[in-house]
């Protein structure tokens, strides 16, 4: 998963990214409102509300109005229940005071990335990609009209990439939807999705993004 991680302490942000990428996470480190607000998309903010340049409030508000499915958590040392009141409004999916432990930090991570999965629009009951045609309703998928059986795991990593075609999945938002959680490892994943390939057999179908994740081909 991509996670920026907004904090002017040097010291902090050095372990909490070193925690976060011990966990297979990319963090992108910005000390600034500005470098926030000028970085790429991802998957998760990170925001402590205390910059040298700017009210973080300001910056989750501008985040949130730029990209409505990131997931924002405001971490910071305001306690005050106006501040925390204000960062949800703001946009904030949650908010967490310092000092927090890094097992509390993962389980909020994983809360608000399991709301942000289950608030996903619902797709439509059949799903197409090139020959594959995925029947969620009846749990079924054919190749060319030929029926192909697959596990319940097989079949919902391949619903899941469905519903995006041509959209790379990140490996975390893949095992969150499929295992409800993402102390899933990598391993298991890309086991399952080698099965799946072979009994699909259509090559180029599952491309593997290395380092990202995977994305399902329509071509």
């Amino acid at each position: 998963m991509r996670v920026l991680l907004v904090e002017d302490d040097a010291r902090v942000a050095a372990a909490l990214a070193a925690a976060l990428r011990r966990r297979g996470h990319e963090v992108v480190h910005s000390p600034t409102a500005a470098s926030a607000l000028a970085a790429d998309p991802v998957d998760l903010v990170l925001l402590d509300l205390n910059l040298p340049d700017g009210d973080g409030i300001e910056v989750c508000r501008a985040i949130r109005r730029r990209d409505e499915s990131v997931a924002i958590i405001a971490v910071t040392a305001r306690a005050e229940e106006r501040d925390r009141v204000m960062g949800l409004r703001t946009g904030a999916d949650d908010y967490v005071v310092k000092p927090y432990s890094m097992a509390e930090l993962d389980a909020r991570i994983e809360a608000v990335l399991r709301r942000a999965v289950r608030a996903a629009p619902r797709p439509s009951d059949v799903l197409t990609a090139g020959p594959v045609r995925i029947d969620l309703a009846a749990h079924r998928v054919t190749v060319d009209y030929r029926e192909v059986a697959l596990t319940r795991k097989e079949f919902e990593i391949l619903a899941v990439l469905a519903r995006t075609p041509d959209v790379v999945v990140s490996y975390d938002r893949l095992i969150l939807a499929v295992w409800q959680t993402t102390f899933v490892g990598r391993h298991t994943l890309d086991v399952h999705v080698g099965s799946l390939r072979a009994k699909l057999d259509v090559p180029g179908l599952v491309n593997t993004v290395r380092g990202v994740g995977y994305r399902l081909g329509t071509s």
